[in-house]
């Protein structure tokens, strides 16, 4: 099983997967949202606060009953017993990604995961390969290599969830994959605050506002873009507080809205442009794979290139990341590295993961 609630905050992706095909088999899915209460506390936690370390740690139990009844209820789709599954994968909710301080932080208590499903769990993916010096993140491209490349076919394939990144597929080179910025979080954020909505569906609003210029410039100056790979961000750096930062007060909502997917579709083709010249084919995968607006911004960035889900590569693209990490998971148990050093930039292969075995 592969468990994911990502950057965007919105709930978590369950699957069940049977890894002993060729391609994996997703045999079952199942989505759980949060209510907007976990939301606002998840969000909370992203900053320094009062009592910060007691909430984690009840928030964190908190997520694991709800990964339990996600298990439970894929479970139950399925009609399979627990006792065929070999092992949850639980990514956990990110709270803090700082690779540049030695450090990430994901909660959701995966001994408490085992003690109500009964089976044994995997989690805390990301802590081993920043202990080798790497950034931690992405690590689905390792998955993208083995599952996804072309002997013959330049592939890029792009993730637009909270965060962006890409992994490129070149034939007869290495992969490499980094996080391009932010996908689809400061849009979602905006568009809960102005309309009410948890997402602008298919980036109809943004599609009736005007791009601001000066704004998007100001929004393009952060260093992060210019950095070169290794690297990787989050909530961190791309926050409310941010935005706030580049915004003069005067503003159109569905102008900022506009804007804000201008930024993600920039970002991306930039880095698509400038990191894996020669590609043909871009399949996107996450949350924004279903915002046409968006898609057909970024079709007019990439003119070379066709853009199509990776739906039709047999991956389902709102699971993509739920099933890498039950392929992660996998790699943990039978003792094989999942990294990737040269998208990482850990100094060799490791291992990822902690086992927390059901007896």
């Amino acid at each position: 099983m592969g468990l994911m609630s990502g950057t965007s905050l919105d709930g978590i992706d369950a699957v069940l997967v049977d890894l002993g095909q060729t391609k994996p088999l997703l045999l079952a899915k199942y989505y759980l949202p949060f209510d907007d209460a976990l939301k606002k506390d998840l969000l909370a936690l992203h900053l320094p606060a009062s009592n910060e370390l007691h909430q984690t740690q009840v928030i964190g139990n908190q997520l694991a009953k709800l990964y339990a009844a996600a298990v439970a209820t894929l479970l139950s789709h399925a009609k399979s017993p627990s006792n065929e599954v070999k092992a949850i994968a639980c990514h956990g909710q990110t709270i803090r990604h700082c690779p540049e301080q030695g450090y990430t932080l994901q909660i959701g208590n995966a001994a408490l995961l085992t003690e109500l499903t009964g089976i044994t769990v995997v989690g805390d993916f990301r802590s081993r390969d920043i202990a080798a010096g790497g950034q931690g993140a992405p690590l689905v491209p390792a998955f993208h290599d083995k599952v996804l490349r072309h002997p013959d076919k330049h592939r890029v394939i792009v993730n637009i969830g909270g965060i962006s990144n890409l992994t490129d597929l070149p034939p007869h080179r290495a992969t490499t994959g980094f996080d391009c910025g932010p996908g689809n979080l400061l849009m979602d954020t905006w568009c809960a605050r102005h309309t009410g909505k948890p997402y602008d569906h298919n980036g109809a609003w943004a599609a009736s506002g005007s791009v601001l210029p000066a704004l998007l410039k100001q929004m393009l100056d952060e260093p992060y873009f210019t950095l070169p790979p290794p690297k990787s961000t989050g909530r961190d750096l791309f926050s409310t507080t941010w935005l706030k930062g580049k915004l003069t007060g005067g503003e159109k909502a569905e102008d900022v809205q506009a804007t804000l997917l201008e930024l993600t579709c920039q970002t991306v083709a930039q880095s698509i442009q400038q990191y894996c010249i020669g590609a043909k084919e871009i399949y996107l995968c996450g949350g924004g794979a279903h915002n046409q607006t968006l898609r057909n911004r970024l079709a007019a960035l990439l003119t070379d290139c066709s853009i199509e889900s990776t739906n039709t590569l047999g991956i389902d693209s709102d699971y993509m990341e739920a099933i890498a990490f039950a392929w992660i998971a996998q790699q943990t148990l039978h003792g094989k590295p999942a990294n990737l050093p040269q998208v990482t930039g850990a100094k060799h292969p490791c291992i990822l993961g902690a086992i927390y075995r059901n007896p």
